[in-house]
């Protein structure tokens, strides 16, 4: 591992230093939609890349070593859905909640146990790829983060950022949190309610979608059918697409294009 990785994988306090110019350049040849950036967001995009790894703190689990490859990847893929959230460290005030990023080799089985309206516990099994918790670290499966597919639409590492990003108000609901003006809210609660009534709606024709292929044999959905789960995984979903194939996210999406740019490229 090199050095200035090294210090940066121990020590959440360490200073900024500059990522070697071959492993930037590998990760964008491993990551392509991330070379399609402008020049002078690849330029931002790398900045933001290097104080993210001097502020976290990378584990592997089960025995993972984590490569300089393996957390530049990572990192720049965070940094992506923020790039457009303020100037110097201030996007990355998104993250502020956690330090850790444990990665496992491959999907990870959690147990889960839920209480249903009678009071009874029930328990179960769930393969997980990602998850991010509220005020804790981030879980990724670095089998799926190499799985990264433009064609598919699918990054679980913008996925699990951008739970972190909806979670930010405490509220797992598919709406990260917003200010009065945001796309002319006279509020912030108007500007919430449009969001929501926006992505609900799209949220309702990409359920139906997975209803209609999972039932009667439908065409399948571009998107991780996953998304239909709940509007807030539908937003994760959604939002994998809108970083890593733009073009088709606009064509099958075209309701949500203004709603995304508003909120991760405000200004342009």
């Amino acid at each position: 591992m090199w050095g200035w990785l090294h210090r940066l994988l121990g020590s959440p306090c360490s200073p900024r230093t500059r990522i070697p110019e071959g492993l930037w350049q590998q990760t964008l040849s491993d990551y392509p939609f991330l070379a399609l950036l402008e020049d002078p967001e690849l330029l931002r995009l790398r900045e933001l890349t290097e104080l993210f790894l001097a502020q976290k703190e990378f584990h592997g689990a089960q025995a993972l070593a984590i490569t300089d490859a393996m957390a530049v990847a990572i990192a720049a893929q965070a940094c992506l859905p923020v790039l457009h959230l303020g100037l110097g460290a201030q996007p990355l005030a998104w993250y502020d909640d956690f330090v850790g990023i444990v990665v496992h080799p491959g999907e990870v089985v959690a147990q889960r146990e839920v209480v249903d309206e009678d009071g009874v516990v029930h328990h179960y099994s769930e393969a997980l790829v990602g998850e991010a918790m509220e005020s804790g670290p981030v879980m990724l499966s670095w089998q799926d983060v190499a799985a990264s597919s433009s064609e598919l639409g699918y990054n679980v590492v913008i996925h699990e950022f951008v739970h972190k990003l909806d979670l930010r108000d405490g509220l797992p609901d598919g709406c990260p949190p917003l200010s009065a003006g945001f796309m002319g809210a006279a509020s912030a609660r108007q500007a919430r309610l449009a969001w929501l009534a926006t992505l609900q709606t799209a949220f309702d024709d990409f359920r139906e979608q997975v209803i209609r292929c999972d039932r009667f044999g439908g065409e399948p959905t571009w998107l991780d059918p996953y998304g239909a789960e709940s509007v807030d995984e539908f937003f994760a979903v959604a939002s994998e697409a809108y970083f890593v194939n733009r073009e088709r996210f606009n064509r099958d999406f075209a309701s949500l294009v203004a709603l995304f740019d508003a909120f991760f490229k405000p200004g342009h």
